[in-house]
């Protein structure tokens, strides 16, 4: 039996409205685009949506959007993949990293708040595995320390305090209390790539929550013209008869989403109940399963919290590194692909080179050595899910005795 990671589940559907797309003679941002971000308004009960061709792009251009730049801070966690980070670096403020919880993925929210400066403009907490943050506290945290803020930023004049910017590349269709991944924090950034939950292929989208055109601002206009050269028209516009005519108004950036990506994204969406529906499922057959004398796992439900379900976490207790990648190597050899999420970022060379050092993230790097991630994606049979419960359990035992 063969078990990739997570590949895409694409339907026909998508496949005919991408043939439609390509074949009427508009393929790049246009009707459909716009079409996706009203319904991914809608589906989450924001103020407003722009999609872009990646959430590292979306997270860049909020920043931007907040005039965060030089002589800038922005803190996140150090248990997360480089985007997170690397847009801090891209708009030339500092990155300021924080380890985790020991007992879970979340920051620690007491070093959070110890590393906030004058110069902090942005926490961008990580929802990792679709598994929402604690935005209350983060909220208290922010206004506790309201009065170290202060911002030449017109739109993060009216926020008056540090923003928090979701990185919620894994957590579209998360909830809390019934209210959906999107409206927690001040803007919301999700992933649209390939492996995740929804996919365009390649994509992204940021959301918001605060009503700006109250204060003349439109935020949606702002982040269109930027993500396409600084064009005062988009593509479509520009080609009405006798409308070639525009300006440039800012030297901007190429982030736009096209419509053949849209194209599956509606579809995605459409189709997106039933899919959390099969993830959940998944997700509970192994909670039920894996053998809990040997494996932890990341909790997906609670009372108030119910996650994405977009990666099955677990941790085999008392390995090495040296171990959990002989487990990996023994399944791969099992026909099951399997992965590690995440490498802390301190590990890297490139933040190395920054100046960080791992031993000042020791949550971070425990979480991390015994770490393996198991495939979820809907289009799993049950057979297959029970094959990957029974070669895991055995190969970890195996190790283990």
């Amino acid at each position: 039996m063969q078990i990739p990671f997570s590949p895409p589940q694409i339907s026909e559907d998508a496949i005919e409205s991408v043939v439609e797309t390509l074949r009427n003679g508009w393929i790049t941002t246009g009707p459909k685009a716009k079409q996706f971000e009203e319904n991914l308004t809608e589906y989450m009960g924001t103020e407003g949506t722009v999609c872009m061709n990646s959430a590292t792009a979306a997270l860049e251009m909020t920043l931007r959007l907040l005039g965060i730049g030089p002589g800038d801070e922005v803190i996140t966690s150090a248990y997360t993949y480089t985007a997170s980070a690397s847009v801090i670096h891209h708009v030339g403020a500092e990155i300021v990293l924080v380890d985790t919880q020991k007992d879970s993925l979340e920051m620690d929210y007491n070093q959070l708040e110890d590393k906030i400066t004058k110069n902090t403009k942005a926490i961008i907490p990580i929802d990792i595995a679709g598994q929402l943050c604690d935005y209350e506290k983060i909220f208290e945290i922010a206004e506790r320390k309201q009065n170290l803020f202060s911002t030449q930023n017109k739109i993060h004049q009216i926020l008056n305090r540090i923003a928090v910017i979701d990185d919620g590349a894994h957590s579209f269709g998360a909830q809390k209390n019934g209210v959906p991944s999107g409206r927690f924090a001040d803007f919301t950034t999700f992933s649209f790539h390939a492996v995740k939950n929804l996919t365009t292929a390649e994509g992204g989208a940021v959301t918001w929550t605060k009503d700006y055109s109250q204060y003349g601002i439109d935020i949606a206009k702002i982040f269109e013209v930027a993500i396409l050269h600084g064009q005062s028209k988009d593509a479509l516009c520009k080609m009405q008869k006798g409308n070639w005519e525009y300006d440039i108004q800012e030297l901007g950036y190429k982030f736009n989403m096209t419509d053949i990506n849209a194209a599956i994204g509606i579809d995605q969406l459409d189709k997106y109940d039933d899919n959390l529906k099969r993830r959940k499922e998944i997700v509970e057959y192994y909670e039920a399963h894996l053998n809990p004398e040997y494996l932890e796992t990341l909790k997906h439900f609670d009372n108030e919290k119910e996650s994405s379900c977009h990666l099955f976490l677990t941790w085999i207790k008392g390995i090495t590194e040296e171990q959990r990648n002989n487990i990996i190597t023994r399944l791969a050899e099992e026909g099951i692909a399997t992965n590690v999420h995440y490498k802390p970022l301190p590990l890297f060379t490139a933040y190395k080179n920054y100046g960080f050092d791992i031993k000042d993230f020791p949550n971070a790097f425990a979480h991390y050595q015994n770490e393996l991630t198991l495939p979820l994606y809907p289009q799993m049979t049950d057979e297959e899910v029970g094959y990957v419960v029974k070669k895991v359990n055995q190969a970890v035992s195996e190790v283990l005795i």
